[in-house]
């Protein structure tokens, strides 16, 4: 399986400000490239905060590129999974509700047997994995088993570090924004307990964007 991080940033690496709740830092350009991105992609995945905080929609947006994905034999959006200890989402969750790709919801046993039949209830196909923390290796086994060959992972930066410290990463998509937020509670690009040798990267492209972003494309040496 190909694991793709892809991530908006500033240019002082935070991918939201303090107050957490989506702000915004694409471009609409970059929007579009986001787009084409998930229609190229099996499933899209986001982690816990990203889920609970901005309930996103994880959808294709563009008719034409979802029109691409039927005529390639798949669904009009790609599958999504969320990765979260607690699934607290309602059945009206944007997540459950929005567009036409499966949901899949990992989380572990701090899930409520009630909250577990509701998701299901709503369509969600739901896995228990760990008491308190998702086993990532097991999660990937069970996407793999569903035909997952391209999995895109839009962060945040908890499930950015998670996948990075496994080893699971191939290559990491940075759409740098000319903002800066500041604040040191602000989320950045990789959160988690930090790698104290650090992360090694190759550049393969860096491309300087007519809005004033920077787009940039590493492999993750393993």
């Amino acid at each position: 399986m190909k694991i793709i991080i892809n991530v908006a940033m500033t240019l002082d690496g935070k991918i939201d400000n303090v107050a957490r709740q989506g702000a915004k830092i694409s471009s609409d350009s970059d929007w579009e490239r986001v787009d084409r991105l998930r229609a190229e992609s099996d499933a899209i995945l986001v982690g816990g905060r990203t889920l609970l905080d901005e309930d996103p929609r994880l959808t294709v947006k563009s008719a034409t590129l979802r029109d691409e994905r039927v005529a390639r034999g798949f669904e009009p959006d790609p599958v999504k999974v969320g990765i979260v200890s607690k699934a607290t989402l309602t059945a009206k969750s944007r997540f459950l509700t929005a567009g036409r790709g499966k949901v899949i919801i990992f989380t572990t046993e701090q899930t409520s047997a009630t909250q577990l039949a509701l998701l299901r209830e709503a369509g969600a196909v739901v896995c228990v994995l760990g008491k308190k923390r998702v086993d990532l290796n097991a999660a990937l086994a069970f996407l793999e088993e569903w035909g997952i060959e391209n999995l895109m992972v839009e962060g945040g930066g908890g499930i950015n570090a998670a996948f990075l410290t496994a080893g699971l990463v191939n290559e990491i998509l940075v759409y740098i924004a000319p903002l800066i937020f500041g604040g040191a509670n602000a989320p950045t690009l990789v959160d988690g307990k930090g790698v104290l040798d650090g992360e090694k990267l190759n550049l393969l492209n860096l491309e300087k964007l007519d809005d004033g972003g920077i787009l940039a494309k590493y492999k993750v040496i393993r």
